[in-house]
């Protein structure tokens, strides 16, 4: 196998100051989303990473993960909102719906 990734070219994107304030609730969210599909699947919080007893240290809340855990889901909040001004879209604040959940 011979696959070579060939991400969108983000870096010259440049967020605005009221996009970049998203960054730390979608980071947020991704977590929870992995978490949640993780504990579907059965697995549970362990200290230690274990496949076959399905235990995983990062099940625990957002907040207290490491520095090092957090910076992974806000990369990838950043290069989905940077993917998303690149392909010509626009985000804008309207009402939050966060309380109509």
């Amino acid at each position: 196998m011979s696959y070579i990734p060939k991400p969108y070219a983000t870096q010259n994107i440049k967020l605005d100051d009221e996009i970049l304030e998203l960054i730390e609730e979608l980071a947020k969210n991704t977590h929870e989303n992995w978490a949640d599909e993780r504990i579907k699947e059965g697995w549970s919080y362990g200290k230690k990473r274990n496949d076959r007893l399905k235990k995983h240290p990062c099940l625990i809340p957002y907040e207290a993960l490491a520095e090092e855990e957090k910076i992974f889901d806000r990369k990838t909040s950043i290069e989905t909102l940077k993917t998303i001004e690149l392909l010509g879209y626009e985000i804008v604040k309207k009402r939050s719906k966060i309380n109509e959940i």
